[in-house]
């Protein structure tokens, strides 16, 4: 659970013209020299070096589950990232109490009203795998540079909004994932996250595919960074959950313990 500028430390600054000795001699833009633009525009917009300087993260907000579109009951959340691979959500309301904990490849969930301890899931951990491709800090600092994705641009698009465009670019990784990330074509700000996955029909009891969507709304900057702080995901067009953010710490200490799964429930902070 994160705003756009969280996740990763890998960061790039790329040379995006080689300048030539005429104007008319330099090469044409390629699909991939567009995305690259779009990318650096939008790190700039986000606060370019101190952006790229995060080494911590603690989130504080309301989680909402939506039903069939309609809004369910309001969660606190307590997030805490350190980079490059660890991560830590608490929610609490309504008599729950859960912590999920992610540490490289492995995690670990609590559950205070079964309580129960036990260590994700292959499948707990392989959607959070998927979660962590998804976001628009791993497009920007560019840790998909290193799982082998390949980058391309996919054009102009409607905004949603009446008269305004976005900018699309599409990671590609080599198992046929993709996920596309739209850009305001105005100021070059994140503003939807696109991708597919495979869910079980609960009805018929057959995989099919999902199209899943991250919007991304209300902008705010915070010691020279700037990120979304309410996030609505939708599902097949559905909308499915918000996550709103009441604030955001950057680079505040925050204790590898956190992250150590603990020998017993009696131990769980």
């Amino acid at each position: 659970m994160k705003p756009q500028n969280f996740s990763k430390l890998l960061a790039l600054y790329f040379l995006l013209f080689a300048p030539g000795l005429l104007a008319q001699d330099k090469p044409a833009i390629s699909t991939d020299d567009k995305a690259e633009q779009i990318i650096q525009r939008a790190l700039k917009g986000v606060g370019g070096d101190p952006y790229l300087q995060i080494k911590t993260v603690i989130g504080r907000g309301l989680f909402t589950e939506y039903h069939d579109g309609a809004s369910g009951i309001p969660m606190k959340f307590v997030d805490y990232i350190s980079y490059p691979d660890k991560e830590r959500t608490e929610f609490s309301g309504g008599g729950a109490h859960i912590v999920q904990t992610n540490f490289r490849d492995g995690g670990w969930i609590y559950d205070g009203a079964a309580l129960t301890l036990k260590d994700q899931t292959p499948q707990q951990l392989e959607d959070f795998k998927i979660v962590t491709r998804v976001t628009v800090e791993n497009l920007l600092r560019g840790t998909w540079r290193q799982n082998g994705a390949k980058l391309s641009y996919a054009g102009r698009r409607e905004a949603g909004i009446i008269g305004r465009r976005n900018e699309t670019v599409r990671l590609t990784y080599a198992d046929g994932f993709w996920v596309e990330y739209e850009f305001a074509a105005d100021d070059g700000m994140p503003a939807k996250v696109l991708y597919q996955r495979k869910q079980k029909n609960p009805d018929t009891e057959e995989m099919e595919d999902m199209k899943e969507e991250d919007r991304l709304h209300k902008p705010i900057t915070i010691d020279g960074v700037t990120s979304s702080f309410v996030i609505d995901h939708y599902r097949n067009g559905i909308q499915t959950s918000r996550i709103a953010y009441d604030s955001v710490e950057y680079n505040k200490p925050v204790a590898d313990s956190l992250f150590t799964k603990p020998a017993s429930i009696k131990a769980i902070k």
